[in-house]
């Protein structure tokens, strides 16, 4: 076990004016299974690239520990060669017999590192890549978001080999991943930075009891500055009066009043100001001592939505449905039937490829928003652009019955974000949406102000994702439909929108994989 000490680390980006860490010193064991939390945009990638050197910084970061990072970056050239030819490109001195053994801890087959890389699922993937990391002995391993885009199964085969390993640190949103893989945490708050023994749920048990613990002392000190500053007020009155009595003696009427009297008034407004300036010390202290207080306290803003009423009561009608493409002979399914009625929140679920997307894609089609024969990616009502069907380059074949209500109005995210340019007053600009309007709906999701003035592909990928998510509230529709919206969202915010799901009840079908919002949202599942 060795130590991996950070200290009075500062670090901003080239042609930034805010710092992404400023003065932070901790320190954390190469043992631990450590789990890295926060905002999106707060600092955890680029943690983990600082570890890994890519980048200057002032401070310092002492390790003996050698990292490696997830996921691995794969060349075009590589997409279409076996992952057994270019595993040794990937991590240095690789052995191929290692990450075989890897492979079967996630009860997946040896042969898929001699199948083109481009064909495998992104699970396949994924399991591949994370053989190889942990291929190796004696690395501190960085793993950046190991879950995002992966189905059900084989998130489930990755929290259980995370769980059996030890000696890395864990970037991820997913909250049930966090739980069983970690044994301590580091926290990107707001202002500073902790580290916390535990998973999870442990800290956020720990950090509710601490916000309600600061909301408390916060209004203690209100009711105590309130006192303060009306004792000062009197005080400051009574000076302003006893000083204005220091002249216009009128001898009959002030027959008491000898020479002597205006030093005395004098010295004694001038202790009663004193006072006042004491009790105006007394205040600003109170109220800094407020704002440290304070400092990391997370007050998540209710955000809000417009759903449209529909006249009615199904829009969308799935009955005996299926779809094959092309010339395959194998459909993605067959004999799918399910309704979308007023108020209900259907989750599609089921394993990656098996036409989720794909169904979402037919339903769009179908009310009008794409057109199967366009290629070109359209603007949609809401938030996106998409390619159509036919940009897989064949054919779909429908089978059953897929129909929509006449006039319905869709709000709808996609999962890439890979087109987002420009700023956010062209975005808002192309979509008709209120600017100043958009951003405070941004404001709600913890971006911060400087992040408005940049290119929106400069934004980290949850920051992406957050714009899409911005524009479907403000965009008032009949059907809200998201297909993995949470992909690099952090926890804050996905706690703020399942508690905007569950206030306002939209209709809705979406994908998601984290396994706790399905449960929280869904009012009905639809397996594959």
């Amino acid at each position: 076990m060795s130590q991996i000490h950070i200290s009075n680390l500062t670090f901003s980006y080239e042609g930034s004016f805010d710092n992404i860490f400023e003065n932070v010193s901790f320190s954390v064991d190469t043992d631990w299974k450590l789990g890295l939390i926060g905002r999106n945009g707060k600092g955890k990638t680029t943690f983990l690239n600082l570890l890994l050197g890519k980048y200057e910084y002032a401070g310092t970061i002492g390790a003996s520990a050698i990292f490696d990072y997830f996921p691995y970056p794969v060349t075009k050239k590589q997409m279409g060669l076996p992952a057994a030819e270019f595993a040794d490109e990937l991590k240095h001195s690789c052995e191929l017999w290692r990450v075989v053994c890897e492979l079967e801890q996630l009860h997946e087959n040896a042969e898929i590192l001699y199948r083109s890389f481009r064909t495998l699922s992104p699970g396949e993937q994924t399991k591949i890549l994370l053989s190889i990391l942990f291929s190796g002995e004696n690395d501190f391993l960085l793993i950046d978001e190991p879950t995002n885009h992966l189905d059900r199964q084989s998130r489930e085969q990755v929290k259980a080999y995370l769980a059996g390993k030890q000696g890395f640190i864990l970037v991820s949103h997913d909250r049930d991943l966090l739980d069983a893989c970690t044994d301590h945490v580091l926290v990107l708050n707001r202002q500073t930075i902790e580290v916390q023994s535990g998973n999870f749920s442990s800290w956020w048990e720990n950090k509710q009891r601490k916000d309600q613990f600061a909301r408390a002392e916060n209004e203690k000190h209100l009711k105590e500055i309130g006192k303060l500053k009306n004792a000062a007020a009197r005080s400051s009155q009574w000076a302003e009066k006893n000083e204005n009595t220091k002249i216009g003696i009128d001898p009959v009427k002030d027959h008491d009043r000898g020479c002597g009297t205006r030093p005395y008034i004098g010295a004694k407004t001038k202790k009663m100001q004193r006072r006042v300036k004491q009790l105006e010390n007394r205040i600003n202290r109170e109220i800094k001592e407020k704002e440290e207080l304070l400092v990391d306290l997370e007050q998540a803003v209710d955000l809000k939505l417009t759903p449209l009423s529909h006249h009615k009561e199904t829009l969308v009608n799935i009955r005996d449905y299926g779809i094959r493409y092309g010339m395959a002979n194998k459909p993605l399914f067959t004999g799918l039937t399910f309704t979308v009625k007023k108020g209900q929140r259907i989750a599609l679920h089921g394993e990656n490829g098996c036409g989720k997307s794909t169904l979402i894609r037919m339903i769009l089609q179908k009310a009008g928003v794409i057109t199967p024969a366009s290629s070109e990616k359209t603007p949609l009502v809401s938030t996106d652009r998409m390619s159509a069907i036919s940009a897989r380059g064949t054919t779909v074949i429908e089978s059953g019955c897929c129909e929509t209500a006449a006039g319905l109005t869709i709000s709808y995210i996609n999962q890439d974000t890979s087109w987002l340019r420009g700023d956010i007053s062209h975005f808002c600009e192309e979509r008709q949406l209120d600017k100043s309007l958009f951003c405070s709906v941004l404001r709600q999701l913890g971006l911060e102000r400087v992040q408005f003035v940049k290119n929106m592909e400069d934004y980290s990928e949850g920051q992406k994702k957050k714009i899409l998510i911005a524009a479907s509230l403000l965009t008032p529709a009949h059907l809200y439909i998201w297909d993995e919206p949470l992909n690099y969202i952090d926890v804050f915010s996905r706690m703020q929108i399942e508690k905007l799901l569950l206030s306002y009840q939209p209709t809705m079908v979406f994908v998601e994989h984290d396994a706790r919002f399905r449960e929280r949202i869904a009012t009905e599942v639809v397996e594959f």
